[in-house]
């Protein structure tokens, strides 16, 4: 067993915290690896983006490389990395058979990031207009990828708790392979809660997300056409403030400031936008995985209402830090009882701080990290043995994806 030094991360796009969960996520990790020690060179096949964090800054070394080229295989033999961290499964379908045949040795880890097949499953069933059912994962083709994906590697980082159950009560997934990893988050402290702003001196509602992740632009319409009308019926001055990275046009075309719906788009600062307003709305209608804009609404005191794929996972063991509700008419009535109920909105905004600070603990979870990648490096030999079916799939992707790949080469050669 020789010691983890060198950590190379292949993401699907460079991190943006400030844009997306997932980019917030992937600097959580980071962050973890770094108090060990490691050196980290974190690459992507992905174009560079304004909006991405300076990983120079961080002391990490950042490597531009190509889909369906031998020259990652020159890269990645010359790095030796000893762990991979592959950022969701696609990047573990184009780069993981390269590092299976080049580094043999290193420790492969897959962050989910979220379970993208469930997404996918829920959007179909909402599409169609009918219920979701687990079964519905079965028919999906994304499952097929994402589980051989999870098989493949020596281990993956599963974000929720609902989508543990998932893996291994639909899909019998052996717990060995997976580690629960909620976010990794700091406490926030008592005297931040005592400095966090109060009901008076909060107004508006508000809600927030990346406009490129359909979930979020779909919640928005469902907000402003079944929601947003219900509680302006009952509060005919209210507003609520929507943000979000990369709103298109069809996002702003949203706008409307005679009816109280403000499209402001990105935020530079979401502890400020997020302490002013006295309520965030969440009216997912489809999705997976923890909600980075629910997290930011506990962090910084602003109660909620939810529906109840927006709250899945968020509160394991402790009540809701706001209302969930599914049909329009509870969700409009549970905003404005909540908007206007001062001793409900600081009940909630207590227990908000009390699940940050016990279901996402950095400390805790951190240990929980590096302790089972620790664990790996030392029985990896025998912790692989013992996942036959990831052996096997990982034999035939490494062929299949292999020839795939060259040939796409010596097409891209031609052209």
């Amino acid at each position: 067993m020789k010691p983890i030094k060198n950590i190379l991360i292949i993401g699907t796009v460079f991190p943006e915290p400030n844009s997306s969960a997932a980019g917030s996520r992937m600097m959580q990790i980071i962050k973890a690896f770094q108090a060990q020690k490691w050196k980290i060179t974190f690459a992507s096949a992905a174009a560079d983006s304004e909006f991405a964090v300076d990983l120079a800054e961080w002391n990490i070394e950042k490597a531009p490389i190509k889909l369906n080229d031998i020259s990652f295989d020159d890269f990645v033999k010359h790095l030796n990395p000893d762990l991979v961290l592959f950022d969701r499964f696609m990047t573990e379908e184009q780069f993981g058979w390269r590092v299976a045949e080049n580094c043999p040795d290193a420790i492969r880890i897959l962050d989910t990031e979220d379970l993208h097949c469930l997404r996918a499953a829920r959007q179909k069933a909402w599409k169609e207009n009918r219920d979701f059912k687990l079964d519905d994962l079965q028919e999906e083709i994304i499952a097929k990828r994402e589980i051989a994906s999870i098989l493949r590697c020596d281990l993956s980082l599963i974000i929720s708790s609902f989508e543990m159950k998932v893996l291994t009560q639909q899909f019998k997934i052996d717990e060995s392979i997976l580690l629960y990893l909620p976010f990794m988050l700091p406490n926030v402290s008592e005297e931040e809660q005592r400095d966090c702003s109060g009901f008076n001196e909060r107004e508006h509602f508000i809600t927030i997300g990346n406009f490129i992740h359909e979930p979020n632009y779909q919640a928005i319409v469902y907000l402003k056409k079944d929601i947003w009308p219900l509680i302006r019926k009952k509060m005919p001055e209210a507003q609520i403030h929507i943000y979000g990275a990369y709103p298109s046009e069809k996002v702003n075309q949203l706008n409307n400031p005679k009816e109280g719906f403000l499209i402001k788009g990105r935020t530079q600062n979401v502890k400020e936008v997020m302490q002013k307003a006295r309520v965030c709305l969440i009216p997912l209608v489809f999705g997976a995985g923890l909600k980075g804009k629910l997290i930011d609404a506990m962090r910084f005191g602003t109660p909620n209402v939810s529906t109840a794929i927006a709250a899945e996972g968020m509160h394991d063991g402790w009540p809701w830090s706001g209302f969930v509700a599914n049909q329009p008419k509870d969700f409009a009535d549970d905003a404005v009882k909540l908007y206007t109920h001062e001793s409900v909105w600081s009940k909630f905004q207590q227990i908000g701080f009390q699940i940050i600070n016990q279901n996402f603990n950095e400390q805790v979870w951190g240990e929980k990290l590096i302790e089972t990648i620790l664990y790996l490096n030392k029985n990896l030999s025998e912790h692989r043995k013992t996942n036959f079916l990831g052996a096997m799939l990982q034999h035939h992707t490494l062929q299949s994806s292999k020839y795939l790949s060259k040939w796409i080469e010596e097409k891209n050669k031609k052209n």
